[in-house]
């Protein structure tokens, strides 16, 4: 028993000091969508509903981003656990090159055709008007997450995570800042709407790009260089292509499914999209901790699987699961006590909105618990043993066969209200748990992957 408590002491001292920082920052993330929607949503509703449509490019801009991510983080951790840095800094040129050619393209698709993106989701003229404006300006914040977001990611990965949470932190705060200024046209700054929140983001980004290149040139052990950016390791690329192409064609597929959940909604009336807004925000505001701890979870897993340590992985893997089902639980009390001081806030909207979003928040609530096991388990566990093929089938299955179908059926063929059909949209974090359930215990994902690499990289 003594033996036991040591480690299980070290075990939650090595987790909370990875998911403590990403969930703060993840909470900070999410504060700059909530102040978005707070203050917009002051001068008017279209406002809020233009935008909440145009972040779906954003959103689909952030699958392809987060396949990088998880594609950076299962080799960078386990190398890093192996403590293999040349590999490491390998592993950061190689997605670069790609994250900010995706970064590139989304840039000059908000800018060029704004418009066109914005139809895709609203009929409206006066939203896809509204949410155009807002597109071409955004654009270049494109551009530079492609950047900044996978730096930012081995940081995290190489025991930097305090150190990342600060520069997300001074790019957020100083998003929240701008938000105030620009939108309402404080302290002199002239009033600019929802193109002032446009520009907030954009400004914000370009910061956080000039900390991540302060960080390369201060921190010596790992460095972005010039001679790996020009000339790729090919060993590692394949590596990153075999393990990242399931997650990219899992994030594409679960996404573009969320994506066209929100098409769903956004046909239900500008009541429906204004609630689900708010609702959507304060749902991620929740989530933050459960996100941080998949990531913890990705990171700590790998590094032991790096380093050899299976048996020791397999074991703090269910540790993890046990974990995220608490913290998942415990995040839906927190959203259903909540639930009043959110409707507060929500007193500019429609009395019909206010009823959408308040049955929206209960939902949420129960949600938290599955979104916290899914997350854990299939984006941090699972991948950190390079076992990412489940993840695709599994929610693409569940998506595009079960949920989709389910919610056109409710909305456009049996025209249920919009509890109704919000509910059933919400069921996804629940039906794929079973098969989920039975892939842990084959344990396919406890694999040392740098012992696949040859000795000379």
């Amino acid at each position: 028993m003594s033996k036991e408590m040591p480690e299980q002491s070290s075990f939650y001292g090595r987790l909370f000091a990875l998911v403590l920082p990403m969930a703060a920052q993840n909470l900070l993330n999410a504060l700059v969508s909530a102040s978005d929607a707070l203050m917009l949503g002051l001068l008017d509703q279209s406002s809020l509903a233009a935008v909440s449509l145009a972040a779906q490019i954003q959103f689909v801009f952030s699958l392809v981003m987060d396949a990088a991510i998880i594609g950076t983080t299962i080799l960078a951790a386990q190398y890093w656990g192996r403590k293999d840095t040349r590999a490491v800094e390998k592993i950061q040129a190689n997605t670069l090159r790609i994250s900010c050619l995706v970064g590139a393209g989304f840039c000059l698709a908000a800018l060029s055709v704004p418009g066109l993106l914005m139809r895709i989701f609203t009929p409206d003229r006066a939203l896809i008007e509204l949410g155009s404006a807002y597109l071409r300006i955004v654009s270049i914040s494109y551009l530079c997450s492609g950047f900044s977001q996978i730096v930012l990611c081995v940081m995290k990965n190489t025991g930097r995570t305090l150190r990342s949470t600060v520069y997300g932190a001074v790019s957020v705060t100083l998003n929240v800042v701008l938000n105030a200024l620009l939108i309402f046209g404080l302290y002199g700054f002239p009033q600019m709407g929802i193109r002032g929140a446009a520009i907030a983001t954009s400004i914000s980004r370009l910061v956080e790009v000039l900390l991540v290149l302060y960080e390369n040139r201060r921190f010596q052990a790992v460095r972005l260089r010039k001679s790996d950016l020009l000339h790729g390791d090919r060993e590692l690329f394949g590596q990153f292509r075999h393990h990242t192409a399931p997650v990219l064609a899992n994030e594409m597929s679960w996404g573009l499914g969320v994506t066209m959940l929100s098409v769903i909604m956004g046909h239900m009336g500008s009541d429906a999209v204004a609630a689900n807004a708010i609702g959507q925000i304060v749902k991620n505001i929740v989530a933050c901790f459960c996100n941080g701890l998949g990531a913890g979870a990705g990171i700590m897993i790998g590094n032991l699987l790096g380093a050899g340590k299976l048996a020791q992985a397999k074991e703090e893997g269910g540790r993890l699961v046990r974990v995220s089902a608490v913290s998942g639980i415990i995040s839906g009390v927190v959203l259903f006590v909540c639930s009043p001081l959110v409707m507060r806030f929500a007193g500019h909207l429609t009395v019909q909105a206010q009823g959408y979003l308040r049955f929206m928040l209960y939902v949420c609530c129960y949600y938290m618990a599955g979104k916290s096991v899914n997350g854990t388990v299939i984006a941090g566990i699972f991948c950190a043993g390079g076992d990412t093929r489940f993840g695709f089938l599994c929610d693409t299955i569940n998506m595009w066969c079960v949920i989709i179908p389910l919610g056109m059926l409710a909305a456009f063929a049996f025209h249920w209200s919009v509890p109704v059909v919000y509910f059933l949209l919400n069921l996804d974090e629940f039906t794929k748990m079973p098969a989920e359930w039975i892939h842990y215990h084959r344990y396919k994902w406890v694999r040392n992957l740098t012992s696949e690499r040859s000795t000379e990289g």
